[in-house]
């Protein structure tokens, strides 16, 4: 491995992995999430061009939700854009730090496109978290067309890394930072589910 180049992180947690635990104040199965940040490109409410991707709580360490291709979200004429697929696999995959009352980020995700995702297609998506070792969160997700219970179309596997909210403030811009500080609902979010701003 070159030296510039650092390993990469592996989808496989180790022997001594310990199985996730679901926060005593996590909200309760059936629960929609909300968006972490209402710019947010996956989850948020006012981003204009976004997924606006809605999250529900699931039993354990499990989360569903739901996400329909528009005319946007395109690659191939009338079919979804892998990056856009990707992003929603992401997006799920990240509602998992609800349930666990962490902040982490994504250190890897590796998708699988097995079929197709039309335009108009509501793609159900749901994920669980199955290992954590030390800050990572080992995690996986499917995404399914037809139905909840209908053939899978995606599916990613990913480790998440736990952060503080530093991470933020350090790395993000200063605006954006400020806007979501004096905005009262995500510092009530940051303060009751640990997640970030």
């Amino acid at each position: 491995m070159s030296a510039d180049r650092p390993a990469r992180t592996s989808l496989t947690p180790p022997d001594d992995a310990v199985t996730p635990v679901r926060h005593p104040d996590a909200p309760a199965p059936g629960e929609v999430l909300g968006s972490h940040y209402d710019q947010c490109f996956g989850c948020g409410e006012k981003q204009p061009h976004g997924l606006h991707l809605e999250a529900r709580a699931g039993e354990g360490v499990t989360v569903t939700a739901e996400f329909t291709v528009k005319p946007a979200h395109q690659g191939a004429p009338g079919l979804a854009h892998g990056g856009v697929l990707t992003t929603a696999l992401d997006e799920t995959l990240g509602s998992l730090n609800w349930l666990m009352h962490v902040i982490s980020v994504t250190g890897r995700l590796e998708a699988d496109f097995v079929r197709p995702v039309p335009v108009d297609t509501v793609l159900h998506l749901d994920a669980r978290a199955t290992a954590r070792h030390g800050r990572k969160i080992y995690c996986t997700a499917t995404g399914r067309i037809g139905g909840a219970d209908g053939p899978v179309a995606v599916r990613a596997d990913a480790v998440f890394i736990e952060v503080k909210v530093e991470h933020f403030v350090d790395h993000g811009r200063e605006a954006e930072i400020q806007a979501a500080m004096a905005d009262p609902d995500q510092v009530r979010r940051a303060r009751a589910f640990e997640v970030n701003p």
